[in-house]
């Protein structure tokens, strides 16, 4: 199916993992939306924006070079990089795609014959094919090392995503312990704990604690985000220092149903979808 036009080949993909019929016409949930979105919201900025190495130069411009992590190379190719030139501990990230990264806290265990069939195997990726998530598509592969980010008392760093709609942060899921219990919970932006999740998440029952310079997080968010109808920042807060991770236009690929389920209709509803350009054509 996936030699399909994007719209029809969309459509039938969420009903398949839904079981919810769409209509392009009458998007009413998030995850109805975010289908919207891969199908008529075709900016070429958006191509940029999920590169995680060309949306440097963007967030350098909307909020200052101070928010990026420090970057040790671009690589065009796997056979670039130079494992010599590289820090004891850094991060490999592929820039195309998610879900491509290769944490290296002690080069000298690092298998070198592995990460690199990893890396060849990156080259190939193309996250488009299967979701049809327009962002993706002509995104070129490329690898990048970045600073490996640690914070004191914490094995691995909480991430912060901001939900933002029309160009305003809604609420906040704070990502905790990724690859080891892969914790998860959502905060209002007065760091209110919300009363819902998604499925198969890991939700964490306590509380966290908020980060004493949440509301610069919150302007940081909004200036990143001001000009769309729906994207998701991705924040870091190092020691009270916060650093820019990605942007990401469609979570989970719209597919992950909400527990409880009225709240795939209550966040949609803080999605104003733009209007469908003139001349194209909406199928039923």
């Amino acid at each position: 199916m996936i030699f399909l036009p994007q719209d029809v080949y969309v459509k039938i993909n969420y009903e398949y993992y839904s079981g919810r019929k769409l209509d392009y016409n009458n998007p009413v949930t998030f995850n109805d939306k975010i289908q919207w979105l891969k199908v008529y919201y075709h900016k070429d900025i958006l191509h940029q924006l999920v590169d995680k190495y060309a949306v440097r130069s963007f967030v350098e411009e909307k909020v200052g070079s101070h928010y990026l992590n420090e970057l040790y190379a671009v690589y065009n190719k796997p056979a670039d990089v130079d494992f010599d030139k590289l820090p004891n501990q850094f991060v490999l990230k592929g820039v195309h795609g998610f879900h491509l990264n290769i944490i290296v806290k002690d080069k000298a265990t690092l298998n070198l014959k592995k990460t690199k069939y990893l890396l060849n195997k990156w080259m190939y990726k193309d996250h488009y094919r299967n979701g049809k998530e327009w962002a993706y598509k002509n995104v070129k592969p490329r690898i990048i090392a970045e600073k490996y980010l640690e914070e004191f008392g914490k094995k691995v760093v909480n991430d912060y995503k901001f939900f933002c709609f029309n160009g305003k942060p809604k609420y906040i899921l704070v990502y905790m312990e990724r690859d080891l219990q892969d914790l998860r919970c959502y905060y209002d932006l007065n760091w209110k704990k919300l009363p819902f999740t998604i499925e198969k998440n890991n939700l964490f029952e306590g509380e966290v604690e908020k980060p004493v310079n949440l509301n610069e997080m919150i302007v940081v968010a909004q200036k990143l985000a001001q000009d769309f109808p729906f994207v998701r920042v991705d924040l870091y807060n190092i020691n009270s220092k916060v650093l820019f991770g990605e942007m990401t236009f469609y979570p989970n690929d719209g597919r992950k149903k909400y527990i409880p389920n009225e709240y795939n209709k209550i966040i949609g509803d803080y999605l104003e979808l733009p209007k469908i350009p003139e001349g194209q054509k909406v199928i039923t």
